[in-house]
């Protein structure tokens, strides 16, 4: 597959590095440049933390996506925004660091393979070279000078006591010509050995990566994040550092996190199969049973979408085994495997056995093209020890099946992942084909459910805050005695009973006594938390009486049903909540409008408008200063000393990659190349860039070596300048098409586009915190909500529950604002409107009722929200009552009022 449409979160991530990446050279330095830019991203500005042992203001941040989000693609797509934005030059080095060997070689083959999307991400920057360390040690000087290089390795493989380090700090021969005519300030930040007049400079890859000041990819960085695995990199100079990982470490040494991905967006994106359904069974074949009923199960369902189209699908089933004990019978390798032959009937060529001294998987890849996924393998069954292979995936793995407790915490977390991605990263009709599925050996549901959603936070990457409801039952009794599932919307009510003699607890585990109490003057026994039937088995123990073992028993089973008294979401509950949006009638059909680009706007560039401004050559000017090292240490208005790290990075990449001699028409081309503009004709565009180029240069001081020299600065301002020009020809259009007389013609809201909040599919960037206040939201669609921008905002939340509560609203929403996959919008002339909240107003039995859309404004903000006022007003009136928008401030609750039923609708 040599393509790869970018999913809409994955966009996202990219344009949020593009934005730092700008940022930095905007900004006095790359540490305010972050939390300027999370700021603007999200509302809150993120401390920056500097990497110990690194210059304090070198670009140092995180992409924090989980399990299945494609981190490995977006390193490589971010590859040309590293040498566009940031180090604005032609070509690099990017040090790609990977945690073991069996990943190097996986991400080598990927990187090299020129049909994979991860090598067509790459190629986005130019020529490129993709080369393992060995092969770094003799890179020549010609290779770094024409292509950007890639190198690939293990973190380890850099660390001074490893034997292949060494050689990269050891004089090679194959490098002695990197070193030649260096100037003396690019010798004077070489390493040497010696004292003295004995002082050398080797000439080794090290001091190839210092001159060269590499970009640093740390891929999986979790596996990376000690002070000693940091260490080692500083010696080479990096430019920035990027890390990719699902787990952050947010507390010893804190990644700076500049965009998180959650794993709803990844449901919302069909990425990843939640929820992970959980079955708990003591008797392990039973559990081994259930498992491969729930296989056969998916397995038909899978045959049946085939037969009607859809991409061919094999559900597999991972086992974790117990270890092998001497004298002990444990649930082994050999144990499952005998269970799976002789009871159930499967064949051997079904089952295949990976451990460390069985590697059954790399047979099977080396046997058939596909792998495991191939439509010829016949395999059903993976039965594993401790942990599959590094780098081994396959999205047909839908069921984990654990003989053990899930205290092997890396085993269950790496099985875990297997699991979850989506076969093809598309949902499919069948909504058990959209789930994974979770059979463990256990007595104790809920303490099971607690370890699995542990798993998912330690090693899957899913926050804390959104994994309560990843994790359910197919079993109504074990999802009463899961509480953390439920968290925040359930109330226990204690159960007391009197018994005719005196408890005796010493006997009892800790475990049990913390969920009763025991009053000796009133001989009345109490149970706070449901108690399970081994709980009660256990406690009715510590009476002699068979009358109270009865009392007992019947208590703990109060405790675990009518007690419990569950509140469950409109989500939850099965409602559906569907927003109409705006449509445009593009050739006499209807299309979602969701991007401006699709309206007829006449646009061609005219070279009347093609002359640099003066904020272009004072930028330019500026640029000048930073790329040969000479920009005031002092901002003349602050007072703040400006960083350095970017002018020192701009000169001494100035330095190793000298720009060849180019004339005016060789530059104007290289310019329309890297110009992306896919709106405008070759021509216009050519014909616009020659003219503003041939302005510049007529300037004092402006010659085509100096333009060649900061043509990446060049690029960076004619982009803004056209985006600017195409803006303003969108927006005249944009007033014409869907404010004009006949906008009714062109411009629908109809229920053929609408968007639907999906179960599981709600990501908050923050969940709200009682930063404002506490409520409790009753009405809510999901159990999440949102934060609130501000106080009002809240207050406007909670005066839209009670009303809720009152029947007047069936439920509502928090509306997101950039999660396009669980937010709705409504297209703008020049980006994307997001109202606040989102209410269903009630119907009828026969007739849901019209949607509100509330914005809620500050009166700070109230004058230049007049386009948002338009656009939800449009959308209103065009939806025949479907629909009703109102913008809100100073607590005019009144006006929202006015949008509401007259009367509460009686409840049947």
């Amino acid at each position: 597959m040599s393509t790869f449409a970018p999913k809409t979160y994955q966009q996202q991530v990219l344009d949020s590095v593009e934005a730092y990446f700008k940022a930095c050279h905007e900004l006095s330095s790359p540490s305010i440049a972050f939390a300027a830019t999370t700021e603007r991203l999200w509302g809150r500005g993120n401390a920056y933390n500097p990497l110990s042992g690194f210059p304090p203001d070198m670009p140092y941040f995180c992409l924090r996506v989980p399990t299945g989000g494609g981190k490995t693609w977006l390193a490589a797509k971010s590859v040309a925004l590293v040498n566009t934005h940031l180090l604005r030059c032609e070509y690099s080095v990017i040090l790609w660091l990977v945690p073991s060997k069996p990943i190097r070689e996986q991400t080598l083959r990927a990187l090299r393979d020129h049909l994979h999307p991860y090598h067509t991400g790459l190629r986005e920057a130019g020529p490129i070279t993709v080369m393992d360390l060995d092969e770094a040690k003799s890179v020549t000087r010609a290779t770094l000078d024409t292509s950007t290089t890639i190198i690939v390795a293990t973190r380890q493989a850099f660390q001074v006591e490893d034997e292949e380090s060494r050689k990269v700090y050891q004089s090679s021969g194959a490098l002695m010509h990197h070193f030649d005519n260096l100037s003396r300030t690019q010798r004077d930040v070489l390493l040497s050995e010696g004292e003295g007049t004995e002082r050398t400079t080797p000439c080794s890859l090290a001091n190839v990566l210092r001159q060269r000041r590499p970009f640093v990819v740390v891929d999986e960085a979790h596996n990376s994040r000690t002070e000693l695995a940091f260490e080692m990199l500083a010696r080479f100079r990096p430019s920035g550092v990027m890390e990719l990982t699902a787990t952050p470490d947010l507390e010893h040494t804190p990644s700076n996190v500049l965009h998180s991905v959650s794993a709803a967006e990844l449901k919302a994106e069909e990425m990843i199969k939640l929820p992970v359904v959980l079955e708990t069974e003591p008797n392990w074949q039973q559990c081994l049973a259930d498992a491969i009923g729930r296989r056969d199960a998916l397995h038909k369902l899978a045959d049946e979408e085939r037969r009607a189209g859809c991409p061919y699908l094999r559900p597999l089933v991972l086992i974790q085994a117990g270890p092998r004990r001497a004298g002990v019978e444990t649930l082994n390798v050999e144990h499952v495997k005998k269970e799976l032959v002789t009871n159930h009937g499967i064949p051997t060529s079904e089952i295949v056995v990976a451990t460390g001294d069985e590697r059954g998987l790399e047979q099977i890849d080396a046997e058939y093209k596909l792998g495991i996924a191939d439509p010829a393998c016949p395999v059903k069954f993976v039965i594993t020890q401790k942990a599959l292979a590094e780098g081994w995936d396959c999205p047909f793995a839908y069921i984990l099946v654990s003989m053990a407790s899930l205290s092997s915490a890396t085993a269950v977390e790496q099985l875990l992942g297997r699991v979850l991605r989506q076969p093809g990263a598309s949902h499919r009709q069948a909504k058990a084909l959209n789930q994974s599925y979770a059979f463990v050996v256990s007595r104790n549901f809920a303490e099971t459910a607690g370890a699995l959603r542990d798993r998912l936070v330690a090693g899957a990457g899913f926050e804390r805050r959104e994994v309560t409801e990843f994790v359910t039952t197919a079993k109504a009794e074990q999802d009463r005695l899961d509480l953390e599932g439920h968290s925040g919307r359930v109330v226990v009510r204690p159960v007391a009973i009197t018994l005719t003699e005196k408890l005796d607890l010493r006997s009892v585990s800790k475990a049990v006594r913390d969920k009763v109490s025991w009053d000796g003057k009133l001989n009345t026994l109490t149970i706070s938390t449901p108690l399970t039937e081994d709980e009660a088995e256990v406690l009715k123990a510590s009476v002699a009486s068979e009358a109270a073992a009865v009392a007992i028993v019947e208590a703990a089973e109060v405790s675990r049903t009518t007690a419990i008294e569950f509140f469950q979401t409109p989500a939850e509950l099965g409602a559906r909540f569907r927003v109409p949006q705006l449509a445009l009638r593009m050739q006499g059909e209807l299309q979602l409008f969701d991007d401006p680009e699709v309206l007829d706007y006449p646009w061609d560039l005219s070279t009347y408008d093609a002359a640099p401004s003066g904020d272009d050559i004072t930028a330019l000017g500026a640029g000048l200063k930073i790329s040969e090292g000479g920009e005031i240490d002092v901002d003349a208005e602050s007072g703040k000393v400006i960083s350095r790290f970017l002018p020192d990075l701009q000169r001494d990449l100035g330095l190793v990659y000298q720009p060849e001699h180019w004339d005016e028409v060789r530059l104007a081309t290289w310019l329309c190349k890297n110009l992306p503009e896919p709106s405008l004709t070759h021509a216009s565009k050519q014909a616009f860039v020659a003219k503003w180029l041939t302005e510049l240069l007529r300037r004092d001081g402006f010659t085509p070596t100096r333009a060649n020299l900061q043509k990446f600065l060049l690029r960076d301002l004619l982009e803004a300048r056209i985006r600017d020009l195409r803006r303003q020809a969108v927006s005249k259009t944009f007033q014409q098409v869907l404010f004009g007389d006949d906008a009714a013609s062109r411009v629908a809201v109809t229920d053929q586009y609408a968007f639907e909040f999906q179960a599981q599919a709600y990501a908050p960037s923050r969940d709200y915190d009682g930063r404002f206040g506490r409520f409790d939201f009753r009405k809510h669609f999901y159990g999440r909500v949102g934060d609130f921008d501000s106080k009002e905002e809240f207050e406007c939340a909670c005066w839209l529950d009670v009303q809720a509560q009152q029947g007047r609203i069936q439920f509502w929403v928090r509306n997101l604002v950039r999660r396009e996959g669980s937010s709705f919008f409504l297209q703008k002339a020049n980006g994307r409107f997001y109202p606040d909240f989102l209410c269903q107003l009630t119907g009828t039995a026969n007739q849901p009722g019209p949607i509100l859309a509330v914005e809620y404004k500050g009166a700070d903000r109230w004058v230049t929200a007049d386009d948002d006022r338009l656009i939800g007003g449009l959308w209103a009136a065009l939806s025949e009552g479907r629909c009703r928008f109102v913008m809100v401030k100073d607590k005019r609750w009144e006006w929202i009022e006015e949008k509401l039923p007259r009367s509460p609708v009686p409840k049947n």
